[in-house]
């Protein structure tokens, strides 16, 4: 059954990807607008009908995929080498530079995350490019996110120092630098991996909160968590289920991804 949830999670992961770089290609773009056929149903012309904008559907869950598939795995592997970089330096130091760092991460992580985000993001000019919007957007998540898994790091680097093969390593004359190269990299991958894939799901549910609260990616561009926010005043869910794709594929992106890992880390 694992077996058949890694397969699953991991063939949905593949589609999504495909048709997040596929969608560079799609005919019609996210922000083009049909004035002849605004709020329409599913059609030949437009597979997923059009907004109150008459702006197609599927196009725009395309490009809001791609944003998220390219943004939230960037975000990922900057808060995963601040981690790196500050929980491997304060395991590998130890001393006044690792009780420093280690408050530091205790701060953030005590710290609620999101309303944290939120309060860095609202300070921001709202009218800013929409180039920037993502930049900023992701590069909050990127900064923000790194205190937990640095913890982790520290933790696993911690366990490495005081190790028997580094001992012998040492003991053998290897200097400080190639025991970091050779010993101590090598055997943080896995923990380094782990938590880049943690964080992915979690980004993208960040900023599709964002989305929500308005202070996400912003106009011509679209992302998932705005094409949900753009769903908050609807009422004829039941008559016009099309109009949820955005958030189904958000919830099955982040469900994908989730089991995937699971399903990896059981195997």
């Amino acid at each position: 059954m694992t077996r058949a949830l890694q397969w699953l999670a991991t063939g949905f992961l593949i589609l999504l990807a495909i048709a997040a770089i596929g969608s560079l290609a799609f005919p019609i773009s996210a922000s083009a607008q049909f004035r002849a056929a605004i709020d329409t149903a599913p059609s030949t012309a437009h597979l997923l009908g059009t907004d109150e904008l008459g702006r197609d559907r599927l196009a725009r869950v395309l490009c809001g995929l791609r944003l998220s598939f390219l943004l939230a795995p960037a975000a990922a592997v900057l808060s995963t080498l601040l981690a790196a970089l500050i929980g491997g330096f304060a395991g590998w130091r130890g001393g006044a530079l690792e009780r420093l760092a280690m408050a530091s991460a205790d701060l953030f992580v005590s710290l609620p995350w999101l309303f944290l985000l939120i309060t860095v993001r609202a300070v921001l000019p709202l009218n800013v490019s929409p180039l920037v919007s993502i930049a900023v957007t992701f590069l909050l998540l990127g900064v923000l996110g790194w205190a937990a898994p640095a913890r982790v790091v520290r933790a696993r680097v911690r366990a490495i120092a005081g190790s028997d093969y580094l001992l012998q390593a040492r003991a053998a004359g290897a200097g400080t630098t190639r025991l970091f190269l050779r010993q101590l990299l090598p055997n943080l991958g896995p923990v380094l991996a782990a938590q880049f894939w943690i964080a992915i799901p979690v980004y993208i549910i960040a900023e599709a909160n964002l989305g929500l609260l308005g202070l996400g990616v912003t106009d011509p561009l679209v992302s998932l968590g705005g094409m949900v926010r753009e769903l908050e005043n609807e009422s004829s869910f039941f008559s016009r289920p099309w109009i949820l794709a955005p958030a189904a594929v958000l919830v099955m992106a982040i469900a994908s991804v989730h089991f995937a890992r699971m399903a990896r880390e059981e195997t």
